[in-house]
C-alpha cells in the first residue's frame, strides 16, 4: 500500500496549501505505471522527445496549456485539472521561496500583540514562525517588514490622539487595522448628516437593551444606512484606545470602539462621542480617543464631550434632577432614567463624572462587557 499523500482533486486545489510539494510528473509517472507504459512509449503517444517526457516528470518543465489538453486525451482527467495541478506545484515552489526569505524577519512577530491577535482570529497560528509572519504581513497588507514599519508602526501621527496613546504604537496601530478590516463588511450607504442625527434618536433608546446580541445589529444596521459603518473590536494591551473616528471616503465613515471602560456607561458615551466628531469636526481629521483624556486638540474633545453628555441626557432633564436632591437612591436614578428612556448605567456614570456620586456607588445599575473570543 503506497503511503505518499493522497493527490487533491481539482475542486480541492484552490485552498490547498501542502507543507510538501510534488510535482505533477510524479502523478504522470504514477499513470503511466499503471498503463505499463515506458518513457519511449509516452513520447510517442503524445508527440514529445524522451528528454522532454523526463523534464515533465521532474518539474523541470512546465505543464502548458498545449500540453495539459494532450495529457487530457492521452491520460484522461482535464486539461483543467492538468493545469490546475501545474499552478498548485509553482505556487508551491514560491511560497517556499518566500518562507525562505522570511527566516530573518521571525523576531518581528515579538514586536507584535501576537496573542491578542490569534485569541481573537484576527490572525491563525501556526506552528511555523515564518508562516505565522507571513500570515501577518497578510493582515497588515504589505509585502514585507519593511513596508510594515513605514506604514504602521507609529500610525497614530495621522491621528488627533493624546501623547498616552502612543506608548504601544504598534498595539494602537495594530487595533486600527483589525477595525479598518472589519469595516470592508460593513456595506454602507452614502453618508448622510440627516439620516446620521435621526439615527441618533433611534440608538439612544437603545442603550436601554442590556444585552449587545440584541443592540449591536440594530446600531450597525441604523448608521450603515447613514452612511456611518461602526465596528468593536476587543483592544489588546497596551491599547488605551476607547474609539477612535476615521473617513474612510468622502462617502463612507468608521466608527471604531473597543469597550476599553468594560460598562455600559462608558460604550455609549464613547459612541456619542465619536458620532459628535463626524457631526461637529468635517471629513479631514481623524480622532483617537481614550476615556478622561482630552487628545492633542482640547477643543474639539470638549466639544464632542459635549455633544454627547446633551445627546445622551438633556441639559434640562439634568439640570433639573440635580438640581432636586443631592442624594441619589438607585430607585430615583431608574426612575429618572426610565423617564429620559436611556440606561441607568448612562446616568450612574455621568453622576459620577461630575462627581456626585462616588465612582463606587450604584455600580450595580451599569451593566458590564466581557469579550469571549
Amino acid at each position: 500500500m503506497s503511503t505518499s499523500p493522497t493527490r487533491p482533486t481539482y475542486s480541492s486545489l484552490i485552498d490547498f496549501a501542502p507543507d510538501w510539494i510534488i510535482p505533477p510528473g510524479e502523478t504522470i509517472a504514477e499513470a503511466l505505471a499503471e498503463r505499463g507504459w515506458s518513457q519511449a512509449e509516452f513520447a510517442e503517444r503524445i508527440g514529445s522527445s524522451i528528454k522532454q517526457v523526463n523534464q515533465l516528470k521532474q518539474g523541470l518543465a512546465p505543464i502548458t496549456q498545449a500540453t495539459a489538453e494532450k495529457l487530457e486525451v492521452v491520460l484522461g482527467s482535464t486539461a483543467r485539472f492538468w493545469g490546475a495541478l501545474e499552478l498548485q506545484y509553482r505556487v508551491q515552489l514560491s511560497r517556499r521561496k518566500v518562507l525562505a526569505a522570511l527566516e530573518s524577519e521571525t523576531g518581528w512577530l515579538k514586536e507584535l500583540p501576537l496573542a491578542h491577535m490569534k485569541k481573537f482570529g484576527w490572525i491563525k497560528a501556526h506552528s511555523s514562525k515564518t508562516e505565522q509572519v507571513l500570515d501577518c504581513l497578510k493582515f497588515f497588507a504589505v509585502l514585507d517588514v519593511n513596508s510594515w514599519r513605514s506604514k504602521y508602526s507609529t500610525p497614530v501621527a495621522a491621528y488627533r490622539a493624546a501623547p498616552k496613546l502612543t506608548r504601544n504604537p504598534v498595539a494602537v496601530s495594530t487595533w486600527l487595522r483589525q477595525c479598518e478590516r472589519k469595516s470592508v463588511e460593513v456595506f454602507c450607504d452614502t453618508y448622510s448628516e440627516s439620516k446620521f442625527k435621526a439615527a441618533l434618536n433611534d440608538i439612544r433608546n437603545l442603550t436601554k437593551e442590556r444585552s449587545p446580541d440584541v443592540f449591536l445589529p440594530k446600531l450597525t444596521a441604523l448608521c450603515a444606512r447613514a452612511g456611518v459603518a461602526v465596528v468593536l473590536e476587543p483592544a489588546p494591551p497596551g491599547c488605551p484606545v476607547s474609539g477612535a473616528t476615521k473617513w474612510l471616503s468622502s462617502d463612507k465613515a468608521l466608527i471604531m470602539l473597543s469597550v476599553r471602560g468594560k460598562t455600559d456607561d462608558k460604550l455609549w458615551f464613547t459612541f456619542f462621542h465619536e458620532a459628535g466628531h463626524i457631526l461637529l469636526h468635517g471629513k479631514s481629521l481623524t480622532f483617537l480617543d481614550i476615556l478622561g483624556e482630552d487628545g492633542l486638540d482640547p477643543i474639539r474633545e470638549d466639544e464632542a464631550n459635549v455633544f454627547a453628555r446633551n445627546r445622551l441626557i438633556p441639559l434640562n432633564e439634568y439640570e433639573r434632577l440635580v438640581g432636586t436632591s443631592l442624594t441619589y437612591s438607585a430607585n430615583r436614578v431608574a426612575a429618572f432614567a426610565t423617564k429620559i428612556g436611556v440606561s441607568p448605567g448612562v446616568v450612574v456614570g455621568r453622576l459620577q463624572h461630575d462627581k456626585r456620586l462616588p465612582l463606587n456607588y450604584l455600580n450595580n445599575l451599569k451593566v458590564s462587557y466581557r469579550w469571549t473570543p
